[in-house]
């Protein structure tokens, strides 16, 4: 597994478990070579634990994506979910695609070809435990969680695969939103 390089910085490691799915979703974890949208997102509070030097405030507006802390933290998903470094010289390795700022988060595609304006989606909701102890991790997601191994260690986050909502429209927002943003027509 590639070693984050955000925590020389004090950040606490991004935890994605495993697939409690009996075979696997095929997405939790993904092939290396399925083209996919990753969409990962989050309370501030959370994400502040795992780029606590990036910042996450309008202030350093950009006309590309808004946040200095979106690209940031779609390298750092891509690092859990491929147990690699981005590859600058593959085509499509990871692209960032759109940020958000209700939510914190970014949505970026790995392989997806620049014409697929409905790709496949792979929902990952970072969770923060410290603030209530875990309950609404532990109300909101299908396997055990003990708030001890997070607290102050790690940070979860959490494949909608093994999440107590269903997500039926994940793929068609998350898409639409990008297809919005990067100026596709439906």
């Amino acid at each position: 597994m590639t070693k984050s390089p955000y925590l020389q910085f004090g950040a606490l490691p991004l935890y994605i478990p495993p697939c409690i799915a009996t075979p696997s979703h095929p997405f939790h974890l993904p092939p290396s070579g399925q083209p996919l949208r990753i969409n990962i997102e989050g309370p501030l509070l959370a994400l502040q634990k795992l780029l606590p030097t990036v910042s996450w405030h309008l202030t350093n507006y950009s006309p590309e994506f808004q946040m200095p802390g979106g690209p940031k933290l779609a390298e750092l998903a891509f690092q859990q979910i491929y147990h690699r470094k981005v590859r600058h010289d593959i085509a499509g390795d990871m692209v960032v695609r759109n940020d958000m700022i209700d939510y914190y988060g970014v949505t970026f595609d790995h392989l997806v070809p620049v014409d697929d304006t409905n790709p496949e989606v792979l929902q990952i909701n970072i969770v923060e435990i410290e603030n209530d102890v875990g309950v609404y991790a532990m109300q909101h997601n299908k396997f055990v969680i003990n708030p001890a191994d997070y607290i102050g260690k790690q940070v979860l986050a959490a494949p909608r695969c093994c999440s107590t909502r269903k997500g039926a429209s994940d793929r068609k927002r998350i898409n639409d939103t990008v297809n919005e943003r990067i100026g596709n027509k439906m």
